[in-house]
């Protein structure tokens, strides 16, 4: 048994984990509110960079592609703010849980309906191209992941973390009243939060859709990283990166050692764990609100 082998596999499933997870806590460290579309927005972006990518298709060029249809999401994410989720402002927070776990239900149909519910592969330009380090072999798609999706968590964290927009963003989350009063445009804040998880689910869709198929009920995913978010403790975006990970080096030696079937209980064994003896989970950064 190459257990080096399943950290590695680990590790690259353990990034898009913790990718659709960011996408969660961007909402949610912003607005409050939480979107559990998150995992179908990922798997509509990977699904548009098949669509312009593969040669039965659009065919255009990969590097083309790619952003292309970053922008694209930002696009869906500001106008599905704009237009949709902003009709409920100021209402209770399980108003907005419900309309986004319709507008999951939407978006596997119209995928369905538009591409076929079929597994879809991403053509790239890594295909079958490997690194190898004694005996553990890295595919250059899973190297892709791991690196981009530290790169975007720093690039995020410094946003949040040192520039006026997230600041702003996280003055808007605390107290909207307050943060309207002194100047801070609420609504389009907002919309541009959603624009962002928008970003970073089309991010997660091509580097999963890099690795392996892709079908409507891919977004279904986004349980897992629901559940990784948890984990690392909503508010925290190294924390939804962390919680990604450890769900992804359990499975694999979950399925391992466990009956078939048993092992897709793990992640939401160790959520369960967490919420009992940590509920606001491992790197909690969360904050009484002012008033």
């Amino acid at each position: 048994m190459d257990y080096s082998q399943l950290i590695v596999s680990g590790l690259a499933n353990g990034c898009v984990y913790g990718l659709i997870a960011l996408g969660f806590v961007l909402v949610y460290k912003a607005t409050e509110a939480v979107n559990f579309a998150q995992g179908d927005f990922m798997m509509l972006g990977a699904c548009i960079v098949i669509w312009l990518t593969n040669g039965d298709s659009l065919g255009i060029s990969f590097w083309l592609a790619v952003p292309l249809t970053i922008v694209i999401m930002a696009v869906l994410g500001y106008f599905l703010d704009l237009l949709v989720v902003r009709r409920l402002f100021g209402q209770p927070q399980i108003a907005v849980v419900i309309l986004t776990i319709a507008i999951g239900f939407i978006l596997r149909f119209g995928v369905g309906a538009i591409w076929g519910h079929e597994p879809r592969l991403l053509e790239t330009p890594f295909v079958g191209k490997n690194l190898q380090f004694g005996s553990v072999v890295l595919g250059f798609e899973e190297g892709a992941v791991i690196i981009v999706t530290l790169a975007l968590a720093l690039a995020l964290y410094v946003f949040f973390k040192h520039s006026k927009l997230g600041k702003a963003m996280q003055a808007a989350s605390q107290n909207q009243l307050a943060a309207y009063y002194v100047g801070i445009p609420v609504k389009n804040i907002q919309s541009l939060v959603w624009a962002l998880a928008g970003v970073v689910a089309a991010v997660s869709g091509i580097l999963f859709a890099s690795k392996g198929a892709i079908d409507p009920s891919t977004g279904l995913l986004g349980i897992k990283a629901f559940a990784a978010a948890v984990i690392g403790g909503f508010g925290s975006l190294p924390g939804a990166i962390i919680g990604g990970l450890i769900i992804g080096l359990v499975e694999p030696f979950a399925a391992y050692a466990l009956p078939a079937g048993y092992s897709q209980l793990a992640p939401y064994a160790i959520m369960l764990l967490v919420l009992i003896f940590r509920p606001a989970g491992l790197f909690a950064q969360m904050q009484k609100k002012k008033v």
